[in-house]
């Protein structure tokens, strides 16, 4: 099958093409056709399905362009991916999930969501007052919710962030380290501060933590206070006990919206503990108000080996846990005839019913 395609906006191209044609490069690849550029006019060929997925994805990539949404590599590989999973493509319009703007910092690429997972994540913080996020690391979970909590409170939809996680170690021990207690706990809040500096001007995030309408702080400074008018985020969930769930997940007051983050297969426990995040999933489930999103390897958005090593991890976990399946050759259970079981031989005695 061969497509021809023409654009007319040179900018736009090349907003796909890339430096040295670099996109149209990661499209042949991850497609599966042949694509080249002569002059504005592209040429796809290859199997059908494989040049149909080009096509969609180089005329929906071509008109958010023209948009002038800002297209990076990642983007466009996973626009390709998005086509893949959605059959002929007729079905996945990337503005849809591509044009979601959440915020747009002065500075840098704004922000959105990256494929269908984290769209429908987004729609879930919106349309509900609690929503849980799971799912391995980077996938985007903590920095949309984020972005969602910097555009409410622009928006003056809230009137004050709280950004929490618990201060659980994971092989180093906090009371080694030096300094206050504010020290100590500052590394494991440190993700929270780089989204927030890469969302808000430094100046402004300087006045919004000065005042309290940013507020970072470990879980445990969160007991007994009533969070009105807020938006809170509670980070790395799966390193809560029951009881830390239920105090932190209590503390909601009137307009006010709370999303929790984690993380399932890496918790940081000691010995066994069961996670508050675990228990909190069981027992909200089917309670009107609250959503959940769930993640796979599939919607990381980090370098494409990050899915990779989760995917790999995966496989080891559940081979170290999961029973051996018997060999085929192994001898077959006895058929049942449908005769009946031949009776004891002899009735139980007192004493094996004691025992």
């Amino acid at each position: 099958m061969r497509e021809r395609l023409t654009f007319s906006d040179p900018e736009a191209l090349q907003a796909i093409c890339g430096p040295n044609n670099s996109r149209l490069k990661l499209v042949e690849r991850t497609a599966g056709a042949q694509v080249n550029l002569r002059g504005n006019e592209v040429t796809i060929e290859g199997e059908d399905r494989a040049v149909e997925t080009a096509k969609s994805a180089l005329e929906q990539l071509y008109e958010l362009a023209l948009a002038g949404k800002a297209l990076g590599s990642d983007d466009v590989v996973r626009a390709v991916k998005m086509i893949q999973g959605g059959g002929d493509g007729e079905g996945i319009k990337l503005n849809s999930v591509f044009g979601d703007t959440i915020l747009t910092p002065r500075a840098g690429r704004p922000i959105a969501p990256k494929g269908p997972t984290q769209k429908a994540y987004v729609e879930l913080v919106r349309t509900n007052d609690i929503a849980f996020a799971v799912g391995p690391a980077g996938t985007g979970k903590t920095y949309l919710a984020v972005a969602l909590a910097v555009r409410a409170l622009l928006d003056k939809q809230i009137r004050r962030i709280i950004l929490t996680r618990p201060a659980v170690e994971a092989g180093e021990k906090l009371g080694y380290l030096p300094g206050t207690l504010e020290e100590k706990v500052d590394p494991y809040l440190r993700p929270l501060y780089d989204a927030l500096h890469d969302m808000v001007e430094a100046d402004k995030l300087e006045r919004f933590m000065s005042d309290g309408t940013i507020e970072i702080a470990p879980l445990a400074f969160m007991r007994g206070r009533t969070l009105a008018g807020s938006f809170i985020i509670l980070d790395e969930a799966q390193n809560t006990t029951a009881p830390q769930m239920k105090m932190f997940l209590t503390r909601m007051g009137y307009d006010s919206k709370v999303v929790v983050t984690g993380d399932l297969t890496q918790t940081d426990l000691p010995g066994g503990m069961r996670s508050g995040l675990r228990d909190a999933l069981e027992l909200v489930e089917g309670i009107r108000g609250i959503g959940v999103a769930r993640f796979t390897d599939a919607d990381v958005v980090r370098h494409p080996l990050v899915a990779a090593l989760i995917r790999a991890y995966d496989r080891r976990d559940r081979a170290k846990f999961d029973p051996p399946v018997p060999p085929s050759g192994g001898a077959e259970p006895p058929a049942r005839t449908g005769e009946p079981e031949a009776a004891p031989t002899s009735a139980p005695t007192p004493d094996d019913v004691q025992s």
